[in-house]
């Protein structure tokens, strides 16, 4: 949080009294007099301020000034994401090093968002849109806290972004003007809106450049940034964010702003030459893929791909190796966690044909949904850092509907498809052109009809088989004569990482945003709340019996390991719990259902829906006793999944 002068001054008198109650001053002398003692053991060298630095360090003077002077967070989940996996987290101190070096950017409010230039001014108490900032920066991701949408909305904030440098044994050193002016890492900022129902658009993504900080006279600098919109909106401005940016410390040595922008046109050169080679290759690729078979011209085979900001890009540089540190488990947990990321189209004005955007990752997991491509491209990153040899396919179902889902290849020859917006899986076995009539032929269970391409982060596949249709296709990728394969060196060239500076940077996943027994314990409420005012609209009493309620847990924890691993455990158990809870002569009905988000209202609505929800909501009978449970699961970053189950058990009257 940016902090007024009043405040920095308060903070700054704190810090000093601190410090005196702790006799820092007298410590330092004390080292500083020992260190001039053995100064005549070392010649005639004079001592530097590094060799004094150290010294107060080898004696942990440092340490604990630094453990003296932590900070609790007020704003906890609020104001920062969940730390990502393989970051230490900050949750309840936040220390800084004084020996590594760190970019203060300071979000000094927005103007110009003309969209919502008559956006009400909201009440006290009001729920309203909100815009939320997401950063992400070299492996370090943060959010800003909702502010109501506005013209000008009050987006105030500050992010302190640690600035590591990248070799061998020098992350712990600080980064200087020279190492840091090489680091041509972005700072990803991307802006989302939620409505008042908990629906997220996406309204912009940008990159920052930084490192005009680097010649700033005072390491201190002002830049207004102009944000663009998304998709067919990408030339249109969104608004603007003023931020102010910080080098601490401060740098010993500045650089001209003629270097930083004699650096910054050699790595536009250098991008643009690479990209202009990849696409003569990639042109003479596809005048050698067409003289296989004039049919080719059809299939689809896809090269390139727009993002959100309406920049082609190689589609594999959608695909990157993630690893998921501790916060999934298993490949299956993997899919399970993309299917319960919403699904929805790129938004188009007009009628016509579907848009097809494929975004970046950080715009896809902050939104916390998007197409298939979005979904398939985060699945089979996942399943590469599971150690899988995965591929993103592309092609057709049903109705001829353009697709993209995963394929897994086995070392004993198995081929699995991976279904990302379901998490289903399905083994694959080709049936023989050739084989007589009456021989059996396997029958496909998947729903993919067509394959045109396939690839992953340093592979490209083109299907140049006889049928491009899938239950024909034989995978194996060795073999020139069913797949025509691009230059892994060509693909390396423009997709490895770093390979050039306009590659997105790849966030890493955040930890749950939810609490899973909290979430449950509200969301149960809400719907105890919704069913007895509706059954009281009905005129029917609502009594509830808790036992049974309590009963349901185990059955929605059995259906969500079955979506998870595919494997159904636990419901002997339940029936046996529940025949014990129902007595003789009595009727037990119970409807499970299965969400994305957290909204009751919405729940409800949909519940009562189907007609067995609403004969169990709706029950009437002799001696009715209702139960309702809620369990919500959680997933990294915003996904959730949650199951709900509405049961009631009757006196049956004939």
């Amino acid at each position: 949080m940016s902090l007024t002068p009043e405040k920095a001054s308060e903070l700054k008198q704190i810090i000093q009294d601190q410090l005196i109650k702790m006799d820092i001053h007298g410590k330092i002398r004390a080292v500083l007099a020992e260190t001039l003692r053995s100064e005549g053991d070392r010649g005639d060298r004079p001592l530097s301020e590094e060799d004094f630095l150290t010294a107060l360090q080898r004696r942990g003077i440092v340490e604990e000034a630094m453990k003296e002077l932590s900070f609790r967070e007020r704003e906890r989940e609020r104001e920062r994401e969940p730390v990502p996996a393989g970051f230490s987290s900050g949750r309840a101190t936040t220390n800084i090093s004084p020996l590594r070096r760190y970019l203060y950017l300071q979000v000094l409010g927005g103007k110009a968002f003309l969209e919502h230039l008559q956006e009400p001014e909201p009440l006290p108490g009001q729920v309203c849109s909100t815009f939320t900032l997401y950063l992400h920066f070299r492996n370090q991701r943060f959010r800003s806290k909702p502010v109501p949408c506005a013209c000008e909305p009050d987006l105030q904030e500050g992010f302190l972004l640690e600035v590591h440098r990248d070799g061998p044994g020098d992350a712990s050193k600080m980064a200087d003007a020279t190492t840091m002016l090489s680091i041509c890492d972005p700072v990803h900022m991307v802006l989302i809106k939620t409505d008042t129902s908990g629906d997220t658009t996406l309204i912009s993504s940008y990159f920052l450049d930084w490192r005009s900080v680097l010649s700033a006279p005072n390491g201190k600098t002002g830049v207004s940034v102009e944000l663009l919109g998304v998709g067919s909106e990408c030339k249109v401005p969104t608004g603007v964010l003023n931020l102010k940016l910080e080098m601490y410390p401060p740098l010993s040595e500045i650089l001209s702003p003629e270097v930083i922008s004699t650096q910054q046109s050699l790595e536009r050169q250098k991008n643009a030459e690479k990209e202009r080679l990849f696409l003569v290759y990639a042109k003479q690729w596809w005048r050698e893929f067409l003289e296989i078979r004039p049919s080719h011209q059809s299939k689809l085979v896809k090269i390139f791909a727009q993002d959100e900001n309406g920049v082609n890009r190689p589609v594999c540089s959608y695909v990157h190796v993630l690893r998921a540190g501790r916060l999934l488990e298993s490949p299956r947990q993997a899919a399970r966690f993309v299917s319960l990321l919403a699904q929805e189209r790129a938004p188009v004005v007009g009628g016509g044909a579907r848009q097809e955007q494929w975004c970046t990752m950080m715009a896809f997991l902050c939104r916390n949904k998007g197409d298939c491509e979005d979904h398939a491209t985060l699945l089979c990153s996942l399943l590469l850092g599971f150690g899988l040899d995965a591929y993103v396919c592309v092609g057709t179902k049903a109705k001829n509907t353009p697709h993209t889902w995963v394929i897994t290849c086995g070392t004993d020859g198995t081929v699995t498809f991976w279904e990302s917006l379901t998490a289903h899986r399905y083994l694959h076995q080709p049936k023989d052109p050739e084989a007589p009539p009456l021989v059996p032929q396997p029958k496909p269970t998947y729903p993919y009809r067509t394959l045109g391409c396939v690839f992953n982060h340093k592979t490209f596949l083109a299907n140049c088989q006889p049928s491009d249709s899938v239950e024909l296709c034989v995978f194996d990728f060795t073999d020139s004569s069913r797949w025509k394969a691009m230059s892994e060196e060509a693909v390396r060239s423009v997709c490895a990482p770093g390979s050039t500076s306009s590659l997105p940077p790849t966030p890493p996943l955040c930890a749950p945003s939810v609490h899973p027994s909290e979430a449950s314990n509200q969301l149960e409420l809400e719907m105890r709340y919704l069913l007895a005012e509706h059954r009281k609209d009905l005129g029917l009493v609502t009594i509830w019996d808790d036992h049974l309620s309590y009963l349901l847990s185990s059955a929605l924890a059995a259906y969500e390991l079955e979506r998870c691993t595919g494997v159904s455990c636990g419901n002997e158990e339940f029936q046996d719990a529940v025949r014990r809870a129902v007595p003789d002569g009595h009727t037990f009905k119970g409807f499970p259902i299965h969400f994305l988000h957290r909204n009751a209202r919405r729940a409800f609505a949909t519940c009562l829906r189907s007609p067995f929800c609403e004969e169990i909501v709706c029950c009437r009978g002799d001696h009715v006793r209702l139960a309702v449970r809620v369990r919500v699961f959680a997933y990294p970053e915003m996904a959730c999944a949650v199951w709900i189950m509405f049961a009631c058990k009757y006196r049956s009257v004939l």
